[in-house]
Formats: C-alpha cells, sequence, structure tokens
C-alpha cells in the first residue's frame, strides 16, 4: 500500500505539471494579441509592439517632424520609445507567466 500512495502523488504532481504546461502554453499564445506602448518624449513618440516583441506602429507627433527637425533627436526619441515598450513586454510577459504558473518561477 505504501508504494501505492507514492504513486498517488505522483501522479498528482504529474497533472499539475501538464496543467502549469497547458497555462503557460495558454498564456503564451494571448500575448501575440496583447499590445503595449512605449513613449517618450512626454509622447511625442510612441511605439506600439505586441508582447511577442513585433513592432505594430510607431507614431511621431507632427510638432517634432519639419525643416527644422533634429535628426539625432528624433533617432534617439525613437530609440528610447522601442526601449520602453520592450520594457513593458517583458514586464507583462513575466506578470502574466508567474500568474499561470502560480508564482513558480521558470526560465523562459
Amino acid at each position: 500500500m505504501k508504494g501505492y500512495g507514492g504513486m498517488g502523488q505522483m501522479g498528482q504532481m504529474m497533472k499539475q505539471a501538464q496543467m502549469m504546461q497547458m497555462n503557460i502554453q495558454r498564456v503564451q499564445k494571448e500575448l501575440e494579441n496583447i499590445d503595449v506602448t512605449g513613449e517618450s518624449g512626454s509622447g511625442a513618440v510612441k511605439v506600439v509592439m505586441t508582447c511577442k516583441n513585433v513592432c505594430k506602429r510607431v507614431e511621431i507627433d507632427e510638432s517634432l517632424i519639419g525643416q527644422d527637425a533634429d535628426k539625432d533627436m528624433l533617432e534617439d526619441l525613437v530609440l528610447t520609445a522601442i526601449n520602453d515598450a520592450s520594457k513593458k513586454v517583458e514586464e507583462e510577459t513575466n506578470r502574466r507567466i508567474t500568474k499561470a504558473t502560480g508564482g513558480l518561477k521558470l526560465p523562459f
């Protein structure tokens, strides 16, 4: 009987692992459809990116475009907005994966 009890616990652990794996797969699929927006220049430049790191849109305020536009400044603002979006993607991904694993930290 003792051996059976151990198998019962092992079976329960396997079920929990399978459930966690299903939750992670579901979240990874959901992340494809979740957008985050990175900003810079007080919102003058915005980058919309999915949580799978696909850039969907870049928005640049009209006030930054024109004959007097500072190319270097505009490039820096776009870069900063992309990095802000990437940071938000990582935060959202970690938040959702942590929830799906019940707080168990797993490498991804």
